[in-house]
C-alpha cells in the first residue's frame, strides 16, 4: 500500500487522478475602467517629490558648460549654494595657486550645507589637504568626483531635500572672461 502511494506522488501531474490548484490570490493583469480625464496621469507617484522641486538642477554637461534644467549654460566654475548659482573664480590650474579665499562662501553662508560635492573636471583629482581641512573646520563633509558624478549626485540629494552644495570646475577649462564696465 506504501509502495502504491509512493508511486502516485511520483508520477506525472498529467497521470495524477486529483490536482490541486491553488486560486490566484492576487491579480497580476490590470483592470479595465474608463478613466476620466482628472484621473489619467495619477498612476505613479514620486513619494520623493516635494512640492517645490529644486531651484537649481543640472540637465547636461558638455565641452561648452554645464547646462541647467532651465536652459542656462554655465561655461566656467560655478558653485551650486542654497538654490542660487554663483560663479567661481579659480585658477585656471587645477589647485595650483588656489587659498582658502577660493572656499570662504561656505563660510559666509547661514545654514552651512551639510555635503559639498567637489567636481574636479573630466576625471577625478583630489584635493589639497587644506581643502578637507578648511571645510571640515566648519562642519561640512566634502565629497570629491569628477563633475559628471557630482551633477548627479547634487540632483539626487537636492531632490531629497538635502542641504547640499556643489562646487564644479568645467570639463574642459575655459579662460576667466574678467570685464570692465564703466561707471556712468
Amino acid at each position: 500500500m506504501n509502495c502504491l502511494r509512493r508511486a502516485n506522488i511520483l508520477a506525472p501531474v498529467h497521470q495524477r487522478t486529483f490536482c490541486y490548484l491553488p486560486s490566484r490570490l492576487f491579480h497580476s493583469s490590470l483592470r479595465w475602467r474608463s478613466l476620466s480625464d482628472h484621473d489619467r496621469g495619477r498612476g505613479l507617484t514620486n513619494i520623493l517629490a516635494d512640492d517645490n522641486p529644486p531651484a537649481v538642477q543640472v540637465k547636461r554637461i558638455t565641452n561648452q558648460g554645464i547646462q541647467l534644467v532651465d536652459g542656462l549654460v554655465l561655461p566656467s566654475a560655478c558653485i551650486f549654494l542654497e538654490g542660487q548659482v554663483f560663479l567661481w573664480d579659480v585658477p585656471q590650474t587645477l589647485w595650483e595657486g588656489w587659498g582658502k579665499e577660493h572656499l570662504e562662501i561656505f563660510d559666509l553662508v547661514s545654514p552651512r550645507p551639510e555635503i559639498l560635492l567637489l567636481g574636479t573636471g573630466a576625471r577625478l583629482v583630489l584635493p589639497p589637504p587644506f581643502v578637507r581641512t578648511y571645510m571640515s573646520r566648519l562642519g561640512v563633509q566634502v565629497d570629491t568626483m569628477d563633475t559628471k558624478n557630482a551633477c548627479s549626485t547634487y540632483n539626487v540629494l537636492a531632490e531629497e531635500g538635502r542641504r547640499v552644495a556643489a562646487a564644479l570646475l568645467p570639463i574642459s577649462p575655459h579662460l576667466w572672461q574678467k570685464t570692465f564696465v564703466p561707471s556712468k
